[in-house]
């Protein structure tokens, strides 16, 4: 019996027709779910901005601990798939994917090359994956409408090469099983050494059953989707290789009394309903729950940083690990959430581009959340006035209108730090700029004040590191 590849695409670019578009923070916790599920492989979109999504690859490396991490290259860019693999190299389980069209209307209309050019870029992209992965994935786009003639020989110039997977596309989504059966059977017959995997669009709802006759034909890896509808269902096909694996002589490696809890995870990850009001709502959060002990060297606190998403400076990674030191060599150990507050309170400390005047802050059951937010800059008095869902919410709202930006919030704690009826509160904001992860922290007796200063501590350090200022930061 053989192991059937599942390879989820919920990440790809296609996933955007569905209505959902996931934050940095969400798309580190759905793979994490989607490891846990005991995927094979995770597919991302190619690397288009450089900052974001290389960082974005970097700290996948480190989340997923088992599932293979997939990513499309370039093809053509020489430049390209070498920053792409410098993003991979250090996942478990690298696999650099060439995805180029093989049916003469999107060879031409997409890429302008005529089938010569295109069997030249195929082996030229494969051949120089190949020399930077073990692991290297040709994707046949639109194979179900190409000349079968075309087809072979861009399936046999990929192999050839060192494409150790042929995945074939029903693109369009036009072919019925029994011709699925056949397409498989006869490429498999000409590639028995390659792993032949298909992707097939799901336009007559008849994905799911065009992969069981793949699968019955010989393909030995499925391109599917946890959340989405556009492609063969995981949690529909993992169920068919489940209860008819044996008459189908295949299986899958995903833990199947996991599914549906996890499955329900992802789909409240992907379609969790978005307040029309505030940018801020951006769906679950699941808590970090490593720990680190007084022994554990800088590396480690360096890597442990890393998988809460800051990508630190040797500077602030030493400041860092200076300050765990010294608070592990008391506790024996520290929590995830505080290792995050001593990042917040050691790394990138500057000098305050604003500094908070005042804020009024309105609301009740009855009427929307406002607040109004005074900041001084450069000694000039800057105002901000806006409703939100809450009071925090209508204050991060003011603040980002006087600093003219939105970032994106990746999360946002508050808890006390002493007892009593006038306990103090302690406020940590994770933002988002530019792929790179800043936090703040604040504390007052008003957790509604603590927040505003962790806010304001955070944008004072993007605005501070993004103006390329040189001087030598100063510390609260």
């Amino acid at each position: 019996m053989k192991t059937i590849i599942l390879s989820d695409v919920t990440m790809k670019k296609t996933s955007k027709g569905n209505g959902f578009s996931l934050s940095f923070r969400e798309k580190l916790e759905l793979c994490k779910l989607l490891d846990r599920l005991g995927i094979d492989s995770i597919e991302m979109d190619a690397i288009e901005n450089r900052r974001t999504d290389g960082l974005l690859i970097k700290s996948l490396c480190s989340a997923v601990k088992h599932a293979r991490l997939t990513v499309p290259v370039s093809a053509g860019d020489s430049d390209g798939i070498d920053y792409t693999w410098n993003c991979l190299k250090e996942a478990v389980r690298p696999r650099l994917q060439v995805s180029l069209p093989v049916s003469t209307v999107q060879m031409e209309y997409l890429y302008h090359k005529k089938p010569e050019q295109m069997l030249s870029m195929i082996s030229e992209s494969t051949s120089k994956c190949r020399e930077l992965c073990e692991e290297v994935e040709f994707c046949a786009e639109d194979a179900g409408r190409s000349d079968p003639v075309f087809l072979s020989k861009a399936l046999e110039a990929a192999a050839r090469n060192g494409a150790s997977v042929l995945t074939v596309c029903d693109t369009a989504g036009i072919m019925m099983p029994e011709e699925v059966f056949r397409f498989i059977r006869s490429i498999k017959e000409q590639f028995p050494k390659q792993i032949v995997g298909v992707r097939i669009s799901n336009e007559m709802y008849m994905a799911d059953a065009c992969a069981v006759y793949a699968v019955q034909a010989g393909a030995e890896e499925v391109k599917v989707k946890a959340c989405g509808e556009d492609t063969v269902s995981l949690k529909r096909f993992a169920a068919v290789l489940k209860t008819r694996g044996e008459s189908l002589e295949a299986a899958s490696g995903v833990r199947m009394t996991e599914m549906n809890r996890t499955i329900e995870q992802i789909e409240w990850l992907c379609r969790t309903n978005r307040s029309k009001s505030s940018p801020f709502d951006n769906g679950v959060r699941e808590e970090e729950d490593f720990f680190l002990n007084s022994h554990d060297s800088v590396e480690a606190v360096r890597k442990a940083a890393q998988q809460l998403g800051y990508d630190l400076s040797e500077e602030d990674t030493a400041k860092v690990y200076e300050a765990f030191t010294s608070v592990a060599g008391k506790k024996g150990s520290i929590s995830a959430k505080e290792l995050d507050v001593l990042i917040a309170t050691s790394a990138l400390q500057v000098p305050p581009t604003y500094q908070l005047e005042s804020y009024v802050v309105n609301a009740s059951n009855v009427i929307a959340a406002t607040s109004h937010i005074r900041l001084k800059k450069e000694d000039q008095i800057q105002e901000g006035i806006c409703a939100g869902d809450g009071p925090i919410d209508a204050s991060f709202l003011a603040i980002e209108q006087i600093a003219g930006t939105h970032y994106e919030l990746d999360d946002f704690q508050i808890r006390a730090v002493t007892e009593g009826r006038e306990a103090m509160g302690e406020a940590i904001v994770r933002l988002r700029s530019n792929g790179k992860l800043y936090s703040g922290r604040g504390i007052s007796t008003d957790i509604i004040g603590s927040s505003i200063m962790a806010y304001i501590n955070a944008i004072n350090k993007i605005v501070y590191e993004e103006a390329g200022q040189s001087t030598t930061p100063t510390y609260d």
